[in-house]
């Protein structure tokens, strides 16, 4: 890294080591869509991965009691004993597994947890091993740490998941983690137990963390099922730190409650960054995640039921379009079809090289906001989030099946 002369820090006030950084791609998107929908545009959004729910009553009334109560203090650094005591609890109803109330941490939202295990875990120069497509601030957060980000590339005839030879070949003596997203942001692909106990066997013989980002456990359709990789046996609990969080389950993204349970010496290490940032996590939100975890699924259920009723609408509607491929996404809340068929093109004077080029077109020309697939590595794709209600599903996917049906004839696809 170049030091910087005095004039050049003018010129260049921000640090070299954060120029680096790329912002979210999710959140700029997001806020192009706010910005056209100020001045009068009428874009229907398929972009922030948030339920379109409210948080279930029981919960919010937790957290009116709270403020009622006067707990409204600053809490433990490392959170409540009481939320952590339910973190254990389920923990061990759900995924089988114990751990010791010093072994978990609380923190501002999963995100929050995973960057306080990557600058705890690595050293300038460590790699982390990210499977593509990944979520969009996984590489970012190994960057910020000073890592390098090492990419294990997938496919849509693999399920858009690694194999174990793939791992095996991509660690070195550098290797520090592997970050494994199961069900997954952006794909909805979830690993199953032999693919999980193949992959934990290359995990222990290397001797290298996984940081298992399970945001998405209680978000599943039909048969399929979530194993924590962490619960398959001592040795890979051992090298696993699950991260979980009441966001996604109990539409509580507005609370930002995360937590991570771990090798003890990691989580201790996770409590000294957060003593010297956010510090506790909001008090009155940890009340209210007490209530959520105790208070059993059934809440989950209706929800779920809408997400799978429109997993299953616009799965049928993009593979109705000609050129444009998806899977049936197994859990979360997104679909993540395959537009290459559209990419090389012309309309209107612009280019259509890549996934931003076509999500720019698609939002200015048919005022649908959708992801471009760059944004998680894989530019042949765009992101769905299917988070909002079956009508404006409908309406926008009829602009987008329009939008498709330009470039094609403006290219003479048909």
């Amino acid at each position: 890294m170049s030091l910087l002369t005095i004039e050049e820090k003018l010129i260049m006030p921000i640090s070299e080591h954060i120029r680096h950084i790329a912002p979210s791609g999710t959140f700029a998107i997001a806020n192009a869509v706010n910005n056209m929908r100020l001045e009068g545009y009428d874009v229907i959004g398929f972009v922030i991965g948030e339920p379109d729910f409210e948080t279930p009553a029981h919960i919010r009334q937790a957290g009116i009691e709270a403020i009622e109560k006067g707990y409204t203090h600053y809490s433990p650094t490392a959170g409540l004993l009481e939320l952590k005591k339910a973190i254990a609890k389920k923990l061990k109803q759900d995924n089988n597994l114990d751990y010791d109330l010093n072994q978990i941490i609380v923190s501002c939202g999963a995100k929050q947890s995973i960057f306080n295990i990557i600058i705890s875990i690595t050293d300038p120069g460590d790699e982390i091993i990210v499977p593509i497509p990944y979520w969009v601030s996984y590489t970012e957060q190994v960057k910020f740490a000073g890592g390098k980000p090492v990419f294990l590339e997938t496919t849509s005839e693999n399920d858009y998941k690694i194999t174990p030879e793939q791992l095996n070949e991509a660690i070195t003596p550098n290797t520090r983690a592997i970050i494994l997203n199961s069900p997954s942001n952006p794909t909805g692909m979830i690993y199953t137990r032999e693919e999980l106990e193949a992959i934990a066997e290359i995990i222990i013989k290397h001797k290298i963390y996984c940081i298992a980002d399970e945001i998405y456990e209680k978000i599943i359709y039909d048969d399929n099922e979530h194993i924590s990789i962490a619960s398959l046996g001592d040795e890979i609990k051992k090298w696993t730190l699950v991260v979980n969080g009441v966001s996604k389950a109990y539409a509580m993204t507005g609370w930002r409650v995360g937590y991570c349970a771990g090798d003890k010496d990691v989580i201790k290490a996770m409590g000294k960054i957060q003593g010297h940032t956010t510090s506790g996590t909001s008090t009155i939100s940890q009340y209210a995640s007490i209530t959520a975890l105790n208070g059993g699924d059934d809440c989950i259920k209706e929800m779920l039921s809408h997400f799978d009723k429109r997993r299953r609408y616009i799965v049928e509607r993009l593979n109705a379009i000609k050129g444009i491929k998806c899977l049936m996404p197994e859990g979360a809340f997104y679909a993540f079809p395959d537009i290459s068929y559209y990419l090389d093109t012309k309309i209107d004077g612009r280019e259509i090289n890549n996934s931003l080029d076509f999500c720019n077109y698609i939002l200015k020309k048919h005022l649908i906001a959708c992801i471009p697939g760059s944004a998680f590595g894989s530019d042949n794709n765009v992101r769905f989030s299917y988070a909002c209600s079956i009508e404006n599903i409908e309406k926008g996917l009829d602009r987008f099946e329009e939008g498709c049906k330009k470039i094609r004839e403006a290219n003479n696809l048909n």
